[in-house]
């Protein structure tokens, strides 16, 4: 852990000194892909047999947040990389090593069901269009959520939800439309990516609810929707690490308009970081116990997953306003990295895996109600 995460942060300066480019351009700059991509970090959740590092998911926890910490978008698109490779413990052996098998690979893509992919001989036609595809610009492989259609219908599941499979393709075969204008995460470059009737080869196909993972190292035996979880609330905290610590900066130097003392003597301010530390310490530590859960997860331990990420992000966001409240007048000028991690937590917060309707789910679960549990 010692060796990838010390190679992170030895990166984070120039991520740090990146953040205004980051964020005009719409997408990390490739020198930085590139370092990231060399220290491993794209490789955390890929085999071993693909020669990935294939980490345990602390230690993915640990990275995203040094990267989160230098620039919420750098860590964004860092942790869709990274959580894109458990798709090679899926996949056959075969294409899994044709994708995965180069170490400076990088890919990312959609979940949802954006798109079509009708049976054909050895494999798929996939038509579709999926929305926020972090990354995809520095990506050499895409995969989108196509429900499968057979016959002329959609093929059903036995429970009769649609047979919904993510399609893996080289990102040359894709088109990228530029639709990422947001208030936050703007460096994420999360646009739209399209294929049409593109022929795509059964083996490079997979589903994430009804195929197992022929990998079977502890990192695989983890819940994918709860590791994707983990990979959100882990961009979440080190946002809100650094949103802390520029207020303690800001807090020693700046006097109030109308004041004798520096912000940082205002008994106001004093609780206000003390209230973020403590609601960003505990979220931390809950996640941080979650992630090291080992072995097959029962359904209440999966739900607890989901919980410490989903508390984690919400609570994150929490620390952010009170350190944004804090800082006053001077937080809302573009030259405040707090006015941008500011936009950037309220972003990762709409993400729908540690959206508020998971605390939902999982208090049905604790309170012994019947619940859907396919996405925990």
């Amino acid at each position: 852990m010692s060796t990838l995460l010390d190679a992170v942060r030895a990166i984070a300066p120039r991520i740090r000194a990146a953040a205004d480019r980051i964020e005009h351009d719409r997408r990390v700059p490739l020198e930085l892909v590139r370092a990231l991509t060399e220290a491993g970090v794209f490789q955390m959740c890929v085999p071993r047999t693909c020669g990935g590092s294939e980490v345990e998911p602390a230690i993915m926890i640990a990275v995203l947040e040094a990267i989160a910490e230098a620039d919420g978008s750098a860590g964004w698109s860092a942790m869709i990389g990274t959580t894109s490779g458990v798709a090679a413990a899926y996949l056959p052996a075969d294409a899994a090593r044709e994708i995965y098998g180069r170490a400076d690979v990088v890919t990312g893509g959609v979940f949802a069901s954006q798109g079509r992919a009708v049976v054909v001989d050895g494999g798929y036609r996939v038509t579709g269009r999926w929305p926020f595809a972090s990354g995809c610009e520095h990506c050499a492989w895409l995969m989108g959520g196509s429900v499968v259609v057979q016959n002329g219908a959609a093929r059903l599941l036995p429970n009769g939800m649609p047979d919904s499979r993510l399609m893996l393709f080289p990102a040359t075969d894709a088109r990228i439309l530029d639709t990422w204008t947001v208030a936050g995460l703007r460096g994420t470059g999360s646009h739209d990516i399209a294929v049409d009737d593109l022929f795509v080869p059964a083996a490079r196909s997979l589903s994430l609810i009804t195929d197992r993972p022929r990998e079977r190292g502890p990192l695989y035996a983890f819940p994918v929707f709860g590791l994707l979880a983990l990979g959100i609330a882990a961009v979440a905290l080190g946002i809100a690490r650094r949103a802390i610590d520029e207020l303690r900066s800001l807090a020693a130097g700046k006097t109030p308009t109308g004041s004798r003392r520096p912000l940082a003597e205002r008994p106001v301010v004093q609780a206000q970081v003390a209230e973020a530390e403590a609601g960003l310490g505990s979220a931390r530590a809950f996640t941080w116990q979650a992630a090291r859960a080992e072995g097959t997860l029962d359904v209440r331990r999966r739900a607890l997953l989901r919980l410490a990420a989903t508390h984690a992000t919400l609570a994150a966001a929490r620390a952010v306003d009170l350190m944004y409240h804090a800082g006053g007048g001077t937080s809302v000028y573009a030259t405040s990295p707090l006015q941008r991690q500011f936009r950037d937590i309220h972003v990762a917060t709409q993400h729908v895996m540690v959206a508020p309707p998971t605390l939902e789910v999982v208090g049905r679960i604790l309170l012994g109600l019947d619940a859907d549990t396919s996405m925990l």
